[in-house]
C-alpha cells in the first residue's frame, strides 16, 4: 500500500555483503532531497556480518531504515519481491547491497525528471564499473542522454540502465510482475522489470548523462562473476522466456530472430541442443 506522504522508497537486497553494505547505506543516507524517503533492506539470511552492519545503521536511523530478514536463504528474486512489496513510496529506487551511489543529488534529479515527464516510467543514469580495489574497469567518457522504449529493450538495447541507477514509478501495472508465477523463471530480473514496466505502461526510460553510481565486479556478485558459458545459458533461457511472454510486431520479430542467429544459435548447436534451437527458431519464424 502506498504512503501518500512518502515520495520514494529505496529498495535494497543484500546477501553476504558485509564488506560493502555500509557503503551502500552511506550512499542512501547522504541523499539531499526536498521530499521524504525511506530505505527498505532485505537481508537474505546472510552468514557473515551483513545483518549486524545494517542493525547498527538502523539503530542510528530508526525512522529511516526498515530491515526485512529472511529466516532462510530464499534467493535474490524472492528477496526482491518481499522488499518491493514493503516499499510504499510513489517511486522506488533500486540498489543492490554491493553497489553504491556517488552523487548526493541523485534521487532529487531523477524524481524531478519523472515528476516533469509523465510519459517516462523510469529514469536511469550512467555508472562506473569498478573492482574490489576501486579500480575503474569501465566508465563512459562522454555520457549523453539516452531514451529506451519497450521495443528497444525487447531486442537487447538497455545501455546504462544497471540496477543501481534505476528509479521507477511504483504503480500497480509494474508491481504486478512480482506476483507472476513465471517471474522466478528469469535470471536477469532487472532486465525483466525494465521490459515489463515499459510494456505494461507504454512509458519510456530516460538515461541521464551523468555518472552517479558504482557497480562492483566481485567474486560473489549475483551476475558479474558468473562463468561465461553459464552466463550464456542464462541469457538464452531469458531470451526464450521473453519471446514467449511478450508481444511484438513483425519488425521486432525479425530483429529477435537476427539476434538469436547472431548471438546464440552457434552456442546451442555446439552443445548439440538442436531440438532447443529448432523450437526457438520455429517460434520466431
Amino acid at each position: 500500500m502506498k504512503d501518500n506522504n512518502l515520495m520514494l522508497s529505496v529498495c535494497c537486497i543484500t546477501y553476504n555483503h558485509e564488506k560493502f553494505i555500509g557503503e551502500a547505506l552511506d550512499g542512501f543516507l547522504m541523499q539531499k532531497t526536498n521530499f521524504s524517503f525511506d530505505i527498505v533492506i532485505g537481508d537474505d539470511c546472510s552468514t557473515d556480518g551483513t545483518s549486524d552492519v545494517i542493525t547498527t545503521y538502523q539503530e542510528q536511523y530508526p525512522d529511516k531504515i526498515k530491515l526485512i530478514r529472511s529466516s532462510k536463504n530464499i534467493g535474490a528474486h524472492e528477496n526482491m519481491r518481499n522488499v518491493v512489496k514493503a516499499c510504499t513510496g510513489k517511486y522506488i529506487a533500486l540498489c543492490d547491497g554491493d553497489d553504491y551511489w556517488t552523487d548526493p543529488n541523485k534521487l532529487q534529479k531523477q524524481v524531478d525528471f519523472l515528476e516533469q515527464h509523465p510519459d517516462y516510467v523510469m529514469c536511469c543514469h550512467y555508472t562506473r564499473v569498478i573492482d574490489t580495489n576501486y579500480n575503474t574497469l569501465h566508465v563512459d567518457p562522454s555520457p549523453k542522454p539516452l531514451v529506451h522504449t519497450y521495443h528497444d529493450l525487447l531486442v537487447g538495447k538497455q545501455e546504462e540502465t544497471k540496477t543501481a541507477t534505476v528509479v521507477y514509478r511504483n504503480v500497480q501495472e509494474i508491481s504486478q510482475i512480482f506476483d507472476e508465477a513465471w517471474y522466478l523463471d528469469f535470471n536477469a530480473a532487472d532486465k525483466l522489470l525494465k521490459i515489463f514496466a515499459t510494456y505494461k505502461t507504454a512509458g519510456k526510460i530516460y538515461v541521464m548523462p551523468e555518472v552517479m553510481s558504482c557497480y562492483r565486479n566481485h567474486v560473489g556478485g549475483i551476475w558479474s562473476m558468473i562463468e561465461a558459458d553459464a552466463r550464456r545459458d542464462k541469457v538464452i533461457n531469458d531470451f526464450n522466456q521473453i519471446i514467449r511472454r511478450f508481444s511484438y510486431r513483425g519488425r521486432e520479430k525479425r530483429k529477435l530472430l537476427l539476434l538469436y542467429l547472431k548471438r546464440d544459435i552457434l552456442f546451442e548447436l555446439r552443445r548439440f541442443r538442436i531440438r532447443k534451437a529448432f523450437d526457438t527458431l520455429r517460434y520466431l519464424i
